[in-house]
């Protein structure tokens, strides 16, 4: 039922925001969905944690992995929402939106999360992946939403790749049902009886599934060498979207290709799926760190970043035991951050008015909240000690020292690689005098608020974790590992 909820909520929403001419209602009702949203999600993550998995209807299904994302989704979804409000506000009053624009946006905005809901909770693969194109769709308006030719041109290369990299995913998912008796559960498949069939599916058959799957879904989640839609798409969106597009639909699609790993192991073991997620998440990470060095673009910085990150959780995963947990405490670490670090972007972007990072100097005197957090989110997005992404990466590369020496020490010096980059980018906007033209100081406390909550969740869960949560994450690490 709280599923049904959350996605009526949502749509009801998109549609008040496409009939409604007041701004000031859209925006309330934006952020009141937002709300919730939040507290359904919680509900239904309390229930996973106390009952296992929350199946209310056939076509719904929850799992531990299911609503930890569903929380991502929820939390960074209201962060967005509210600092959405500002964002906008201050992009009208210098005349580059008007109003037409705005309501598009959380019209849009509104269906982009509904899709990515419907995706993780999906019970069936197919479904999934109509939701995930869902999300292709919406956001590619997104995207374009500054009508510049960079914008369009990113907008339809994301559009174009993501396309084809689904179709892709959806000829191995086809693949997949060919294990089972579509005669059984009344023609309706679910993930549950494609795991209790993979014993039916050719072995041959299975890996070349797999394989499709992996490349298909792996572009959606930004993994090299199919990465290259991702820093063109969440360089040129709104602040809000980027932080969206990196720290929540990219783990929107990589539970989709941890969930098939699940079915492959059950049919051929282990040692097929592992290799390639290996090979996948260390060649991630060794573009993004070469690339890191020569960007001049923050938003691009913090794109490529992701696809790092991305390569780290993979890695956990093809690494399997405890690189599993420090898999998954990964990815609610880095959504929540790197979301933090858009949004801050963002702000810095209506101060300077560029990307570009050689024209951003002195942000701790033109922005000093936004400044101190975003060098905040970088120590922790790089796995510096104390915060959690530093255990993290310590957890996966320990579990992977001892079976894959090698992958783990490249993997390690490339990530070092990546630090000193984004280091020497961050400090070079942060520090020095601010050009004279730039007035000192944020322009509203909104846009201060939602960074600074994203920062704040990440630093108590780097110390301290809820039982619920942490039965989540128990739960989730013995079933995917």
């Amino acid at each position: 039922m709280e599923i049904l909820f959350i996605i009526t909520t949502l749509i009801i929403t998109a549609l008040i925001s496409l009939l409604i001419k007041r701004r000031g209602v859209i925006e309330f009702f934006s952020v009141i969905a937002s709300f919730i949203v939040l507290f359904e999600s919680i509900v239904v993550a309390l229930k996973v944690s106390a009952s296992g998995v929350y199946s209310p209807f056939v076509f719904f299904s929850i799992d531990s992995l299911g609503a930890i994302v569903m929380l991502i989704i929820a939390c960074v979804g209201l962060a967005t929402t509210i600092y959405s409000i500002p964002y906008l506000r201050q992009e009208t009053a210098k005349d580059i939106i008007g109003f037409t624009r705005v309501r598009q946006y959380f019209v849009l905005l509104n269906l982009f999360l509904a899709a990515m809901f419907l995706a993780i909770t999906a019970n069936n693969p197919i479904f999934a992946w109509i939701s995930i194109e869902a999300t292709t769709l919406s956001t590619a308006f997104l995207i374009s939403f500054y009508n510049k030719p960079s914008a369009i041109e990113g907008a339809w290369k994301y559009l174009i790749i993501n396309s084809v990299g689904l179709l892709l995913g959806f000829f191995g998912t086809l693949l997949y049902f060919t294990s089972v008796n579509s005669s059984g559960e009344n023609g309706f498949v679910s993930w549950q009886s494609l795991a209790a069939n993979a014993t039916h599916l050719d072995p041959v058959l299975a890996k070349i599934a797999f394989i499709f799957v992996l490349i298909g879904y792996g572009t959606k989640v930004g993994l090299a060498p199919m990465h290259t839609w991702l820093p063109d798409a969440h360089s040129k969106a709104p602040a809000p979207i980027s932080a969206l597009l990196s720290g929540v639909l990219l783990n929107v699609a990589f539970v989709v290709v941890i969930r098939f790993k699940i079915i492959t192991d059950a049919g051929i073991g282990q040692h097929f799926s592992q290799t390639l997620l290996i090979v996948f998440g260390l060649f991630s990470i060794i573009i993004a760190a070469l690339i890191n060095f020569t960007q001049k673009n923050y938003k691009r910085l913090l794109a490529y970043h992701s696809i790092e990150n991305m390569g780290i959780a993979t890695l956990g995963f093809g690494f399997g035991g405890l690189g599993v947990l420090g898999a998954i405490l990964h990815i609610i670490y880095h959504a929540i951050v790197k979301s933090a670090l858009f949004l801050s972007a963002g702000t810095i972007f209506l101060k300077y008015s560029s990307t570009r990072i050689a024209k951003v100097k002195g942000t701790f005197i033109a922005l000093p909240i936004t400044g101190i957090l975003f060098l905040i989110g970088f120590f922790i997005i790089t796995g510096t000690p104390p915060f959690g992404m530093f255990i993290t990466k310590l957890l996966i590369l320990s579990v992977g020292i001892k079976t894959y020496p090698v992958i783990s020490i490249t993997a390690l010096l490339f990530a070092v690689l990546l630090f000193i980059g984004f280091f020497h980018h961050a400090t070079a906007m942060t520090f020095g005098g601010k050009p004279d033209e730039i007035k000192t100081g944020e322009e509203s406390i909104w846009l201060i608020i939602p960074p600074l909550a994203l920062i704040g969740i990440v630093v108590i869960l780097s110390f301290y974790m809820p039982s619920f949560l942490s039965t989540l994450i128990k739960d989730g690490v013995l079933h995917y590992q």
